[in-house]
């Protein structure tokens, strides 16, 4: 497809653009395959604006016929007579931006070619496609982290674990990678039948050891029990030979018993006791789907009411459910880190497909316990190991995030979930985690819209079959460069080994300023205040060097 075909205007001139933070400006617009350029035209500035299409959540548009003079732009009136359209774009970063155009048919033009190009459907079409930034080569190798890699570091493992191939071709579980830890005991036959008993054939693996005892946390998707309360003698082999001598090990359900009960009616249902006599299931309901999306709906709604009412503020606040959402997470993934860390017993988690607050918990869990997963770049690898790697539907779960009119079931925003919850953590262990809450803004906008491939496609079957490693470039290593690296590194950061176990009170958790209301002029100078604080620890720690 050309994209050229679907841009019918491609300039205008005297466009008028309205964004957060700045005053109005006039200029060119420019409509490219994958961006909006806005070059400024007033005297002595060159400022220009370049958005991503990707980013735009959804477009609203007016138009209505003129007869007088326009607003003054550097002193100046303008008679203007005939017809305009006034573009309002909501983007995924929570943006709204404003477009005043000039003549009926352009602005309908521009609308229609951001209408179409916002939302290609091939992801082979995307930008990250054609992105190449000069210091980066599509020869270097791709990504952080991989099971092989994981496996090899932890040497312990090595005793008891071993590194499968069984879904090297993706025929046993498409939303896995290749290769996946299981225990050694367990061979690549059992591996087949216990993924045929497993939801989307997601049979449990290990995605955490824990140095300090021995013990792991294991991830799945629930079992395909059913009405007839069907068993699989191996997943419960496997099971077993996850806590070997043990005298237990936890079972962390993201469903409410009832979920799971009822789940059971669809083909789908939970580890028995008689069953699983050494495993301890506990339930602990997380909200996904659907329901998530419409809190980021109603949160957004509500940090855009500008009735400066308080009561109304805090009641739309309240009714959003946002911060329930934060603190169930919070509070489940403390479970689970109890569990390994205090407790010293093995945990497997699930939810039904194991793709959304499986991993949410899972990743929280790890940067409670474990330090070396604080730093920016383990961060950045737990994220590639959990997220990208365990199969999070990316491309499905971020298509649109809070403004779009067009709503798809898929669609849930749960990697934001975890983001803010690690914004949670970072704002009550402010010396404990060695990335800025910059980064974790940085990656609240690339899941929706990147110049990079990390976050397309579904899985790493997907990436594989249309080549995104080959074609496109990876973005966890791009902020892993010396300038970015600074940028996004916690100058007050100070290693320890001791677990961070977040406070998940009512009064501790807080709304994310950063990311919510960042549009806003309040926290523009809050965000200043804390560069130039930023930039006087670094300065200091310099001084103290030299």
């Amino acid at each position: 497809m050309e994209f050229s075909e679907h841009i019918k205007t491609a300039n205008v001139e005297n466009v008028v653009l309205r964004q957060p933070l700045h005053p109005p400006s006039r200029g060119t617009l420019c409509v490219t395959g994958h961006h909006l350029l806005f070059s400024e035209r007033e005297e002595g500035s060159a400022r220009q604006v370049l958005l991503l299409l990707r980013n735009i959540d959804a477009t609203e548009k007016s138009v209505e016929n003129l007869w007088g003079y326009s607003g003054p732009f550097s002193g100046r009136s303008e008679r203007i007579s005939g017809s305009s359209g006034t573009l309002t774009l909501k983007c995924k970063d929570l943006r709204v931006l404003q477009l005043d155009i000039p003549g009926m048919e352009q602005c309908l033009n521009i609308a229609h070619s951001i209408e179409t190009l916002s939302c290609l459907d091939r992801v082979s079409e995307t930008y990250p496609f054609f992105y190449r930034p000069p210091d980066l080569s599509l020869q270097e190798p791709w990504g952080l982290s991989s099971p092989e890699k994981y496996f090899n570091h932890t040497k312990e493992l090595h005793g008891s674990w071993r590194l499968s191939s069984v879904n090297r071709e993706y025929s046993v579980c498409p939303s896995y990678t290749t290769a996946v830890i299981v225990p050694k005991d367990v061979n690549d036959d059992m591996l087949v039948k216990v993924a045929k008993f497993r939801q989307g054939g997601r049979f449990p693996v290990l995605c955490y050891y824990h140095q300090k005892n021995g013990v792991v946390i294991m991830r799945s998707s629930q079992p395909l029990t059913g009405a007839n309360r069907k068993r699989c003698r191996e997943d419960e082999l496997l099971l077993q030979a996850v806590i070997d001598t043990s005298d237990k090990g936890y079972i962390i359900d993201t469903r409410s018993s009832q979920q799971a009960q009822q789940a059971r009616m669809t083909g789908g249902g939970f580890e028995s006791k008689s069953c699983y006599n050494n495993w301890k299931r506990l339930h602990r309901q997380m909200e996904r789907g659907k329901a998530l999306q419409e809190s980021l709906i109603k949160l957004v709604e509500a940090c855009g009411d500008e009735s400066h009412n308080m009561d109304r503020w805090l009641s739309k606040l309240e009714n959003s459910k946002w911060l329930s959402h934060v603190q169930t997470a919070l509070s489940t993934a403390g479970l689970l880190a109890e569990c390994v860390e205090r407790d010293g017993h093995s945990v497997l988690v699930h939810g039904s497909e194991g793709t959304d607050s499986t991993l949410l918990i899972s990743t929280l869990a790890q940067l409670i316990m474990d330090p070396r997963c604080r730093t920016v770049e383990g961060f950045l690898a737990l994220l590639e190991r959990e997220w990208v790697q365990a199969g999070h539907p990316f491309q499905q779960r971020c298509a649109h995030s809070a403004y779009s009119h067009t709503r798809l079931q898929q669609e849930s925003p749960v990697f934001l979930l975890l983001l803010d919850c690690v914004w949670q953590l970072w704002r009550q262990f402010p010396l404990a985690l060695g990335f800025s809450e910059t980064l974790l803004l940085r990656l609240a906008t690339e899941a929706y819209a990147s110049d990079y491939g990390t976050f397309l496609c579904n899985s790493d079957q997907e990436r594989c079959l249309l080549e995104v490693k080959k074609k496109t470039h990876c973005l966890f290593q791009a902020l892993l460069r010396p300038k970015e690296r600074e940028i996004y590194s916690n100058p007050l950061y100070e290693h320890t080994e001791l677990a961070i176990w977040p406070s998940v009170h009512p009064q501790s958790l807080q709304l994310w300023k950063g990311f919510f209301l960042r549009w806003t002029k309040q926290t523009r100078h809050l965000e200043e205040a804390q560069e130039e604080i930023r930039n006087m620890v670094i300065e200091w720690g310099r001084l103290v060097l030299s």
